[in-house]
């Protein structure tokens, strides 16, 4: 990734070079697994990842996940002991969040710079957030205005790799009826269902109104047009409620 050196922490002797893009891609995807369903990639509110879990994610067999796992362990990237999960040390939390600013940083500057759609950017971002330098990472965020925020919600790290302050929010699945709010997030990246958001007009900012739950699907409002959400759709449909009260995390 660049120019980038890891450092194990604060009593490091010398700086590791850099990791491979699979030993990136690991690290990344523990945090994402780590924080599903918490609309956070703070390294406090994550969960361990189990070896199938994640193994799951990369496409590849636990044996090799295991593999992988211990030799990030001796990097001091992750803490990881069998049958009890993953989960990444402050170092390898850093090497994720800068991976994570790279890809959100390309995905938002395909989007707005050349037109590309919010279903397109992430296939591309992935194949280049390895690739980058610092110093373009730093004239694409200077580009964009440094935004907070990805095109389908998700935070951006800094260049000091904190996050935003994001608002409360909440699973469209988790509303009442007669809850209303803002479009927080769309956590999802098939772009089936990204073109499908898209149509309704539920992207980050839109403003929706869960009228009911049915077996079929949550019923909503959004402008003056109500639709039938399936039910898969408002789980990864995150929502700012107006009423803050309401607004604790699910």
């Amino acid at each position: 990734m660049g120019s980038l050196k890891y450092t194990a922490g604060p009593l490091a002797a010398s700086p590791r070079p850099p990791l491979s893009e699979a030993q990136e891609d690991y690290l990344k995807q523990v945090l994402l697994l780590g924080s599903e369903g918490r609309g956070t990639d703070r390294l406090e509110d994550t969960a361990p990842v189990s070896t199938q879990t994640l193994a799951e994610r990369m496409q590849v067999r636990p044996a090799s996940v295991t593999g992988m796992l211990k030799k990030l362990a001796e990097l001091g990237l992750v803490e990881y002991e069998a049958y009890r999960g993953v989960r990444l040390t402050q170092a390898g939390h850093r090497v994720a969040l800068e991976v994570l600013r790279h890809h959100r940083l390309i995905e938002a500057y395909l989007h707005q710079a050349l037109g590309y759609g919010w279903e397109e950017v992430h296939s591309e971002a992935e194949k280049l957030e390895h690739h980058i330098s610092e110093a373009f990472e730093q004239r694409i965020a200077e580009w964009l205005g440094h935004p907070s925020h990805d095109p389908h919600g998700d935070a951006i790290p800094s260049a000091t790799l904190e996050l935003p302050q994001n608002l409360p929010n909440r699973r469209l699945a988790a509303l009442q009826s007669g809850d209303r709010g803002m479009v927080a997030r769309v956590a999802t990246q098939d772009q089936d269902s990204l073109n499908l958001f898209a149509h309704l007009g539920l992207k980050p900012g839109a403003r929706v109104e869960l009228l009911e739950h049915a077996a079929e699907g949550s019923r909503i409002r959004v402008g003056k047009e109500r639709y039938l959400l399936p039910a898969s759709l408002a789980q990864v449909l995150w929502i700012h409620l107006e009423d803050i009260d309401h607004a604790n995390p699910a």
